[in-house]
Formats: C-alpha cells, structure tokens, sequence
C-alpha cells in the first residue's frame, strides 16, 4: 500500500508542477524577447534605470488603442501631466486633426493596474482632459473632441513589470463618428 500511496502523491506532485516541464516554479511565467530586441535600459545621473514611455522596436506591443497616423501619449506613474517628448506626439496628432477638418476624436484615459479602480478612473479621466486640453491650445475644436476614461480597464501590455505599466499609462486617440 505504501508504494501505491507514493505514486499517487508523485503523480500529483507532477500534475501541479506543470508535469515537469520546468519544474516547481513560484515564479509567474514570464514572455522574454529575443537578445535582438531588448536594449539595456537608459541610466540617470543618479543612476536609476529611466522608464521607456513609447514602444518602438518592442515587437507584439502596439501603440495604444489609437487610430493611426496619431500615436499616443503616456504618462510618468500618478501623473497627467504631458511632459517632454510626450508634447512633440500631442503637435502631430494637432497636425494630422487640422488636416482632416473633418474627423471628431475620442481622447480615452488609461492606467496602469496599480490603484484602486476608483482612483484610476479619476487619474484616467485627467490624463484624457490634458490630451483635450492640449489639443484645443493647438487649434483642435473642442466640438471636435470628447473624452473618457477607462482606468486600468483596457490594458495593452498584461505584465505586471514597469514596461507594461509604462505602456498602459497613456491617452489613446480615437477616430469617432460625429
């Protein structure tokens, strides 16, 4: 009985540990990129590694929800303000809008997972008023845009690593009928 009782409880050893492949990990499961796309991370004076805020050359991460030729904006962690490089992407989607007289937008408030729901609907809805406001200091008709939030609702990148709450922190620009 006793040889029994061991091969039960081996069998269900391999059964939760993923039938051996790979063994008894408490870590999640992690996607890696290949070497040929990762780069090492950007450093500061005082050292910290900088947060990438775009996702060019990361493959199987898009640009937002947003409707091309715009791009979206993203934000630093518990923030809506548009800084630095954030400003030139809000000038070209002002540029493609006064192009295309024709077309209203959506502005729509993203956030990463951290936070309680409420408070990122919140955070959600400021980033998405900041882009608006942006736009309309560019010439962009506020009649033309309307706003929402969707708070950590809508992800893009499912990790929870820096890099995905990097690429979920953003306002995504939607073409919408009037």
């Amino acid at each position: 009985m006793r040889g029994k009782n061991a091969l039960v409880v081996g069998a269900a050893v391999l059964l939760a540990c993923g039938l051996g492949a790979g063994g008894c990990s408490k870590k999640e499961p992690r996607t890696v990129l290949p070497e040929q796309f990762m780069s090492p991370p950007a450093r500061s004076e005082a050292g910290m590694v900088a947060e990438r805020l775009d996702s060019t050359g990361i493959p199987g991460i898009m640009e937002g929800r947003t409707t091309g030729p715009m791009v979206p904006v993203y934000f630093e962690f518990d923030s809506s303000s548009i800084m630095g490089e954030q400003l030139s992407r809000i000038g070209s989607n002002a540029g493609f809008l006064t192009d295309n007289p024709g077309l209203a937008i959506r502005v729509e408030g993203n956030c990463d997972s951290r936070g309680t729901k409420e408070y990122n609907l919140a955070l959600g809805e400021r980033r998405a008023q900041s882009a608006k406001k942006e736009l309309a200091g560019r010439g962009v008709s506020l009649s033309r845009m309307h706003t929402i939030s969707f708070g950590e609702e809508k992800p893009v990148a499912f990790g929870e690593d820096e890099e995905s709450w990097a690429q979920n922190r953003r306002a995504d620009f939607v073409v919408t009928n009037r």
